[in-house]
Order: C-alpha cells, then sequence, then structure tokens
C-alpha cells in the first residue's frame, strides 16, 4: 500500500510540474499586437522605419511608401495612414534620415523628400544605379545604416533554375557612400533580404537554395566570398575585393566549413538555421540594443523567418576572432510572412510582413504587428559557449537541481549539410554525442554537459535537446532545443571529474540512445513509393496524369479524376524555385499529414518529410526545382475525395489538392 501512495504521490508531482509547465506560452511573455489597416491599403511591407517624432515609415511592394500616425496605438488606439509616395518599383527597404528618405528600388536607390511640407514627397531623386536584366528574380534590398554611419546594400541573384548573375553585382553586399558611390564589399549571397550590424560587424541571412543546404546567418568582411559562385562572374572587375573564380569552387558535397579550409576566401556561417526545425526562410534581424526593454536577451539577435511566420533567436559568441552561436526557437504565430522588423522608441518590435508570392502559415496577404515584452521572464536556454570538453549552456532562470543532474534531461546530436550546387541538402553524418559529465553551478544559472573532445565537430551543428529539465520552480522549457554551430573550440579549462555533478556511465547513455533510436525508426511495411512501372501491368497505366507547380505555393491542378482501382502513372513536375513533394492521403488528412511531416526533426529530410502513417497512401520524394519524379500506383478500390499534398515543411497548409476517386 505504501508503495502504491508513494507510486501515486510521484505520479501526482509529474503531473503538477506538468500541468504548470502547460500553463507557460509564449504570449505570457511576449505579445502580438495587430496594426489596425485600412481594406483599400495593401501594406504589403518591403520596409520599415521607426522616426523620432514617433511615426512608423513603410516601403511596400505595390510601390508606395506610407506614413502612419499612432502606430503604438495610443489615446483612442487608432493609427491613421497617409501615402507619402508612389510608382516606385518594388521598394523592399527604406532609410530614414532626419530629412529625407533612401529607398531600394529594382534598379537603384531613391532619395524620397518633402519640400513644401505638406506630407507628400515631392523629390524623386536618383541616388545609386545598378543595372537590370528584367528577370523576376532581381530583388534589391536596403540602404541599412551601420552603427559607424557607412550605409550598405544587398543584390538578389536572378533565378533561371538556378541561381545568376545576369547584370553587374547580383549576388553581392556593396557599401553606399553618402555621395551615391557603390563599393562592392563581398559575395556569394544569393538571396539575402536580411543584413546590418551585430557588434558593429556585418552579418547577413540567407535562405536555403542552390549552394545552401539550409538557411543560415554569415560574418561579412571585406573580399568574403559566402557560398554562391553566381556573383563570382564579376571578380574580374578591377574594383572586386573579391578574387575567386566560380572554378575555384569545388562540387563535391562536402559540408561547406571543411571546403572553407582549402578554398582561401570561402567563409562558413556563423549560424546555420536547421531548415524546416527553426525555420525556412530567413529574413530581416534585428540586435537587442534595447537594454532590458524587450526582456532577457540584450545584446542577442532576433530573426524572422518568411515562410515559416516565426521569429527565432540567436545567441553568438566570438571563439579564436571566429563568431559562431546558438540558434532558438523565440515566437510564433504572425499573421503572415516576415520581411523586415524594426525597433520602436518603446523598445517594442514592430514586424512588417508580406506573402503575395512568398506563401507563409501565416494566413494574411499581408500586416504589421507589434511585439510587446509583458515583463514576465521565461523559462529559457539563454545561451550556449563551446568549452574543450563539451558546452556550457546558461539559463534565464535558476534550474531544479536534480533534474539538471540527471542525463535522462538531455539528449546531444551533430549533424550537417552538403555544399553542392544542388538546391539545398539533406540533413548528413547525423551522430548522437554521449554525456561524459554534467556539472550544474551553485546558482543553478549554468549547467555545463561534459562530452568527448572528439565528439565535438567543428563546422557542425549541435542540437541540444533539454526537454527533461525544470526550473527550480517546476516549470517545463518554454522552447527545450538550442542548435549551436561549432566553428572554433573555446579555450576554457578542461572539466575535472571531481567537479562533476553526475559523472554518466556508458550504460545510462546506450540506454537513452536506444530509447532515441527506437522512437525515430520508420516501421512501414507497404511499398507507397514506388519509381518504376510495376512488371504486372503489362498494358500500362490506365491512366497518366501530369502534375506540376507554380509559385505562391500551389500545385497547377486543384482536382485529379481517376477510376477506383485503375493503374495510375503520376508524373510530378517541379516547375517552381522551391523543393516540393507530392503525398497523396486518405479523405481529411492532409493537414495532420503535413503536421506529422513537419514533426520529423532530423529525421525530415531523410525521410522526405513524409511520415509513417496510415493516413499515407503514395508519395513522391522531394523534388528539387526544375526536376520531376515519376511514381506509380493503384487508385483506392474505395470511391471517394482523397487529398494531394506537399508536406515540405511550411507548404501544406496551402498546397493541397482533392484527389477524386470515382466508380
Amino acid at each position: 500500500m505504501k508503495k502504491i501512495l508513494l507510486a501515486s504521490m510521484a505520479s501526482f508531482a509529474i503531473f503538477a510540474a506538468q500541468a504548470q509547465s502547460k500553463l507557460q506560452k509564449e504570449d505570457d511573455f511576449y505579445r502580438i499586437i495587430t496594426l489596425p489597416i485600412p481594406e483599400n491599403i495593401k501594406l504589403e511591407v518591403g520596409g520599415l522605419a521607426a522616426m523620432p517624432d514617433g511615426r512608423l515609415a513603410a516601403s511596400t511592394r505595390r510601390g508606395e511608401v506610407w506614413m502612419i500616425n499612432n502606430p503604438y496605438l495610443k489615446g483612442d488606439g487608432r493609427p491613421s495612414f497617409k501615402r507619402f509616395a508612389s510608382g516606385l518599383h518594388e521598394p523592399l527597404g527604406i532609410l530614414y534620415r532626419e530629412n529625407d528618405f533612401l529607398v531600394s528600388q529594382r534598379g537603384e536607390v531613391t532619395r524620397l523628400a518633402d519640400t513644401d511640407g505638406d506630407g507628400v514627397a515631392d523629390v524623386y531623386d536618383s541616388f545609386a544605379k545598378w543595372p537590370l536584366s528584367g528577370n523576376y528574380h532581381q530583388y534589391s534590398y536596403g540602404p541599412v545604416r551601420m552603427p559607424n554611419g557607412e550605409m550598405i546594400v544587398t543584390l538578389n541573384l536572378d533565378w533561371i533554375g538556378h541561381g545568376a548573375s545576369q547584370s553587374k553585382w547580383r549576388g553581392w553586399l556593396l557599401k553606399l557612400g553618402e555621395d551615391g558611390k557603390l563599393t562592392p564589399w563581398a559575395t556569394g549571397l544569393r538571396s539575402p533580404s536580411g543584413f546590418g550590424s551585430i557588434q558593429g560587424d556585418i552579418f547577413y541571412t540567407e535562405n536555403q537554395g542552390d549552394w545552401v543546404g539550409s538557411g543560415r546567418m554569415t560574418h561579412l568582411e571585406k573580399g568574403d566570398f559566402a557560398g554562391n559562385p553566381a556573383g563570382l562572374r564579376w571578380s574580374s572587375e578591377p574594383n572586386s575585393p573579391v578574387k575567386l573564380k566560380a572554378e575555384d569552387i569545388p562540387d563535391t558535397g562536402e559540408p561547406l566549413y571543411d571546403v572553407a579550409q582549402r578554398v582561401p576566401g570561402l567563409k562558413a556561417p556563423a549560424v546555420w538555421f536547421p531548415h524546416t526545425i527553426v525555420g525556412i526562410s530567413t529574413s530581416d534581424f534585428k540586435e537587442d540594443t534595447t537594454e532590458g526593454q524587450f526582456g532577457p536577451f540584450n545584446g542577442q539577435v532576433f530573426v524572422g523567418d518568411q515562410g515559416h511566420s516565426i521569429i527565432t533567436r540567436v545567441a553568438m559568441e566570438k571563439v579564436n576572432g571566429v563568431w559562431q552561436g546558438a540558434v532558438f526557437p523565440f515566437k510564433e504565430g504572425f499573421m503572415s510572412g516576415i520581411l523586415r522588423m524594426v525597433w520602436g522608441l518603446d523598445g517594442s518590435m514592430f514586424v512588417g510582413q508580406t506573402s503575395r508570392g512568398w506563401a507563409a502559415t501565416g494566413k494574411a496577404d499581408h500586416g504589421i504587428q507589434r511585439l510587446v515584452w509583458t515583463g514576465k521572464v521565461p523559462f529559457e536556454m539563454h545561451s550556449i559557449k563551446s568549452m574543450p570538453d563539451g558546452l556550457d549552456i546558461t539559463y534565464t532562470l535558476p534550474v531544479d537541481p536534480a533534474k539538471a543532474a540527471d542525463p535522462s534531461s538531455y539528449q546531444i546530436n551533430s549533424f550537417t549539410y552538403k555544399y553542392h550546387h544542388s538546391y539545398g541538402s539533406p540533413i548528413i553524418n547525423t551522430s548522437s554525442i554521449p554525456l561524459q559529465g554534467i556539472i550544474v553551478s551553485k546558482d543553478g544559472l549554468h549547467v555545463r554537459l561534459v562530452v568527448a573532445p572528439e565528439d565535438l565537430k567543428k563546422g557542425y551543428i549541435h542540437e541540444i535537446k533539454a526537454e527533461g529539465l525544470l526550473s527550480n520552480q517546476g516549470m517545463s522549457l518554454l522552447h527545450p532545443k538550442g542548435y549551436y554551430t561549432l566553428n572554433e573550440i573555446g579555450q576554457a579549462p578542461f572539466a575535472k571529474e571531481s567537479d562533476f555533478t553526475t559523472k554518466v556511465t556508458a550504460s545510462t547513455m546506450d540506454h537513452s540512445q536506444h530509447m532515441a533510436e527506437a522512437t525515430t525508426k520508420p516501421a512501414g511495411n507497404q511499398p507507397k513509393r514506388i519509381n518504376t512501372q510495376p512488371s504486372n501491368w503489362t498494358k500500362g497505366p490506365d491512366q497518366v496524369i501530369t502534375l506540376g507547380t507554380v509559385p505562391g505555393l500551389k500545385f497547377d491542378l486543384s482536382e485529379i479524376q481517376v477510376k477506383a482501382g485503375s493503374k495510375i502513372k503520376l508524373v510530378f513536375n517541379n516547375n517552381d524555385d522551391m523543393l516540393h513533394n507530392v503525398v497523396i492521403t486518405k479523405p481529411g488528412k492532409a493537414n495532420a499529414v503535413g503536421e506529422a511531416g513537419l514533426n520529423l526533426g532530423l529525421k525530415g529530410s531523410e525521410l522526405g518529410y513524409v511520415p509513417d502513417s496510415p493516413e499515407v497512401l503514395f508519395h513522391s520524394f522531394i523534388v528539387e526545382p526544375e526536376k520531376s519524379e515519376t511514381i506509380y500506383f493503384v487508385a483506392p478500390t474505395k470511391p471517394g475525395d482523397y487529398q494531394f499534398v506537399c508536406t515540405f515543411p511550411g507548404h501544406y497548409t496551402m498546397m493541397q489538392g482533392k484527389l477524386k476517386v470515382s466508380k
């Protein structure tokens, strides 16, 4: 009876801790406030600027600049809008300069000024120009002001089935002088919509694509090459600081970090953003300079994601003169795709959003929202630092000492991506890293995870899961995962066994690894992906279907009709510039299958983001842009409205169609 009572008390304690944890929501700590926008204004935000008089300036993809009064919703809580400029060519950046604005257009930076004081621009001066090819993918961004007063701009690559630099300086970051002079600074950029200052250094964020295995943030010094060779077309120009040629770049599929060790000038990322795990399309970023007005993360970096409508958080450190650090989930639930972020005067963050042609999980076409700290401190991994024998994690609140010392509270994995011309990369070289020891600090704010030094891999992402950890108040971590990019090994002293709070035995880790493998091993028996015509189809298929994609996360067919039990050959053509698959599901199960694909974690790319589920009937693998795959299947014998869906993370909510099976 006593054992039963003790077991019941233990169960209740676990339940109580879990219940308390469930009360911890992102909204408890950071609230999203939506700026009401009149229906007749299409504020597809391309640029944002917070003005010292309290107004907010927004450039839009429709070629306008709007001045927004009372964006902080004070008084009656109503903002007002006045169009300041129009007729621009998709301005994707705006900079306020006291008496005027600089905005990027496709082919130039334009100076806008209101000289007669009527609130409308009457000066449209060409400030700096660059050539255009007319390709739809020639986005131009900026200008962004650096702390030293310098301005920088970036130019997107063209897209012709792969990235290309069809006109001068496409794929480059350039400095912009006060006289309008452009000075090339670095290249290898593919889609550099986010760039600016972190602790005075220049960084930019990149999206998965050709030569880009996953989203990443890279420190750019003069003459750096960030990885995409298309911009090297202009490295022979007299004023180019980059001397590499396209033929200098090997296409071996090795990790980028490894290639960079033998290709001088190739710059490995400071931080990788694991694709689909913490976003799919990195955009703007902002260093927290609010001195505590935005919470306990001063000096860290907040990064927007266009496709997943989320903001992530990055904590960096410089080791041996090289930047590296960790990315953590931070805030989800924004109304559209995040493109621009800017600090408000009160330390809140304005978030400008758009999704036309760049579909996002946020369902709105566009919007501006404001992110405000509530004053409460979440229980989070605050930062991660490299040690010569592991990683040291700092927490925002003291940890429960027993849970922090329990090896089952943690799991560490490492992985990386291929560096090659193909679009994106699967996760490769995944390995589980066993713990050797745990050191919990006396104040409960630090936990050092000790591993064998040879298990730390330079250039790799190190996933830290702390799902079993609790605070000393019984709260679970709001976000229990972090992803640390290791470029250099920290130089602190090695940990001593005498300092261990817990020494981890091999048998404990073997059990943990076995459990982890048991939960991720796929268990399907039926072949659901057949790429060659079955031998018993002696007369061939009964029906051949060609299914394609169109921009905006759509299939080119919304409905396909087949007869029950018929033999189907489906040719899936990916005509888009993103990765896609096609998965046929049972009726009404497309969303559930898509969500399960999103939750596959590190196994996602290996499995093509197709979960091992009875709801999945047939599927292709992930298909690269401008490629195709053919699958063969026998249609269900039961008539009904089945579904087809792209389960690539971030796509499934929009990219669906109906497979209508009739008698």
